[in-house]
């Protein structure tokens, strides 16, 4: 999977709305459907946290997609709250914050005031591809940096939330480059930059 002028991918999960969490980070409501749980486990299986990948039968699954992971401060503190403060270990993890230092947990790179220069520099590394992992300020601040974006589309509305881009209004063209509709009614549209 080692590649030069790597891919740096949005893949997220998204309301049919475009929210990816209710307004105080809520996910419970976003149906994970068998079917879409499937397809995940099956194409990008390194997107599951590292500390229910054997419950679900990936604990020895190959790193399909991505190699390095890279988040906001609000993406990893369900984790954290949780205890978990590395929770994509058979990943290069990154996380933009200012608060947290390399303290919290030796395996997680923390990343200061500059995301942008960080993700051109990573993306100029050797290696395979990237996941921005998420949120929607981070989304947004890394929009030029973005080649594809992968959104699986829970069949559920929420009204308001967390967008999937929380920044200023920035027209930015890509290009469908695939559609999948689930029998559950979920989906997963895969789109590159135009």
């Amino acid at each position: 999977m080692r590649e030069q002028n790597r891919k740096l991918t949005y893949y997220i999960g998204a309301t049919i709305d475009g929210y990816i969490a209710g307004p105080d980070d809520q996910v419970e409501d976003f149906p994970l459907d068998p079917d879409l749980l499937g397809a995940i486990k099956e194409h990008w299986p390194e997107t599951i946290p590292t500390h229910v990948r054997e419950p679900l039968g990936v604990a020895d699954a190959p790193n399909r997609s991505f190699d390095a992971v890279i988040m906001g401060r609000g993406t990893y503190d369900p984790g954290l709250k949780l205890g978990i403060t590395s929770p994509y270990a058979h990943l290069d993890q990154y996380v933009v914050t200012t608060t947290l230092g390399a303290d919290t947990d030796p395996g997680v790179t923390f990343v200061g005031t500059d995301p942008l220069a960080f993700v051109r520099d990573l993306k100029a590394q050797e290696g395979g591809g990237i996941w921005l992992a998420g949120g929607g300020k981070l989304a947004a601040a890394l929009i030029d940096e973005i080649d594809e974006i992968v959104v699986k589309r829970y069949r559920v509305l929420i009204g308001g939330g967390i967008p999937m881009f929380a920044g200023s209004y920035r027209p930015t063209a890509f290009t469908l480059e695939s559609n999948r509709s689930l029998e559950s009614g979920a989906s997963i549209q895969t789109y590159r930059k135009a």
